[in-house]
C-alpha cells in the first residue's frame, strides 16, 4: 500500500473551495490592500493564491494586526486560551 500524504492542504476540499459565483481571477485590489497596526481583521482565505496562506484552522477567525513583515502582515489570533501570531498575505485578510 501507498502511505497517505499529509500535506498542508490535506482535508480542505470544502474549506478551500470557491463558490460558483466567485470563481475567476483574483481581484487585484484585495492583493494590494493595506492595513494599519492594531486594526481588526478577519482571516478570509483566497484559495487560488497559495503564497502567505494561513493554516486552515484559522479560517474565519478575528485578529489584530501586530506588525508588517515584507508584503505580509502578522496577525494575532486567539486559539483556545492562547494568542498566536499568524503570518498572512493581505489577499487573505479583510477588515472586520
Amino acid at each position: 500500500m501507498v502511505t497517505r500524504s499529509h500535506g498542508f492542504r490535506v482535508g480542505t476540499r470544502r474549506k478551500l473551495r470557491k463558490k460558483v459565483r466567485e470563481r475567476g481571477k483574483v481581484k487585484i485590489g484585495a492583493a494590494l490592500q493595506e492595513f494599519d497596526i492594531n486594526e481588526k481583521v478577519i482571516i478570509d482565505v483566497e484559495p487560488s493564491y497559495h503564497k502567505g496562506m494561513p493554516h486552515r484552522r484559522f479560517i474565519g477567525k478575528h485578529g489584530k494586526i501586530v506588525e508588517k513583515k515584507g508584503k505580509s502582515y502578522i496577525v494575532e489570533v486567539r486559539d483556545g486560551g492562547k494568542y498566536k501570531k499568524i503570518i498572512c498575505a493581505p489577499i487573505h485578510l479583510r477588515k472586520a
